[in-house]
């Protein structure tokens, strides 16, 4: 199984729990990881703005990452899978949980 078939196997188990655990729209709650350093955070912001989202960060203890947590509304399971897709094509180095 190549990288590209683990990443449809993983988004389409996520939308089956989604579906069955959330009355949608719903609140979804996004962590990622990112460098400190080289804008990938303010990439991450401009990629949730329009979205009324609440965007809280914490650094890593030596400073070198950044934990970026997204809580949004979103309409549905596919919305939700689509921006993580976005997000992996748009910003580099980014490290989805």
């Amino acid at each position: 199984m190549n990288s590209s078939e683990k990443s449809e196997a993983f988004y389409k188990k996520l939308k089956t729990q989604l579906q069955d655990t959330a009355l949608w729209p719903s609140e979804y709650l996004y962590k990622f990881i990112v460098p400190t350093n080289g804008g990938q955070i303010k990439k991450l912001d401009n990629l949730f703005n329009n979205l009324g989202a609440v965007i809280t960060t914490k650094e890593s203890k030596n400073g070198k990452y950044t934990s970026v947590s997204v809580n949004v509304k979103m309409k549905n399971p596919d919305a939700v899978i689509a921006k993580y897709k976005e997000v992996a094509e748009k910003i580099e180095n980014v490290i989805s949980l």
